[in-house]
């Protein structure tokens, strides 16, 4: 079990308290798989569950599984039970369209919304998503919207919206959602020894209007904050 307390302790006090009103998005992603994003996004999450007045949310945006709400739901005694799922939009909106569009038993068509489901952790102060990937038929497809209105939604309801992005070798979907985010967490290995990866992502990022913060560099002995510009 992975615990950085200390290390998004420190990082939440970098980024410092969410304005009064107006939520927060953080999102967090990586150059290549295996830097940890997935790891560091939720103990984020959690961190700021004690430090946040209003719900956090955790969206996951690698929607080819749940893994966020599996990792969770095996580390209870971290988190907190995970509860029912509820809906995980609170005006209908969501930030992706599945094509072609579905139809339910009377033939009716089904609204994006329902392919994911929000569940509470610890309570109802925590929420992380689900995407719904079995009930997508095998000629339906995914495609993330480059609007805004989800992640408005969201900060009208949560104090901190925490999205875990896939990375940048296997998706593009963080360059898709990046001009929402408020800031971009770069995540690397603490013992890998890549920088090119990181700053081409870093670049991409900044280049669709992105707001690059720093990078988080994980399993590190002492958690730190370093600018990425």
């Amino acid at each position: 079990m992975v615990d950085l307390t200390t290390e998004m302790a420190q990082l939440w006090g970098s980024l410092g308290a969410p304005t009064p009103g107006r939520g927060r998005t953080v999102m967090f992603v990586a150059a290549h798989d295996g830097e940890g994003t997935s790891t560091v996004a939720r103990e984020f999450a959690r961190i700021a569950v004690g430090r946040a007045e209003k719900p956090v949310w955790l969206v996951d945006l690698n929607l080819d599984g749940a893994g966020q709400a599996e990792a969770i739901a095996e580390q209870a005694a971290q988190y907190g039970a995970i509860g029912r799922p509820a809906a995980a939009t609170p005006d209908g909106s969501v930030f992706f369209t599945v094509q072609p569009t579905g139809r339910d038993r009377t033939g009716q068509p089904v609204a994006d919304a329902r392919y994911i489901t929000a569940q509470p952790v610890g309570g109802r102060k925590l929420w992380v998503t689900r995407f719904r990937r079995e009930a997508l038929a095998r000629t339906q497809r995914i495609h993330l919207l480059p609007k805004p209105d989800y992640w408005r939604a969201l900060r009208r309801h949560a104090d901190m919206v925490v999205i875990d992005a896939p990375a940048f070798s296997r998706s593009e979907a963080c360059l898709t959602i990046a001009p929402f985010a408020d800031v971009i967490i770069l995540v690397v290995a603490a013992e890998g020894d890549d920088t090119a990866g990181p700053a081409e992502l870093r670049d991409a990022l900044n280049a669709v209007g992105g707001r690059t913060a720093g990078i988080v560099f994980n399993r590190a002995r002492l958690g730190r904050l370093t600018p990425a510009y």
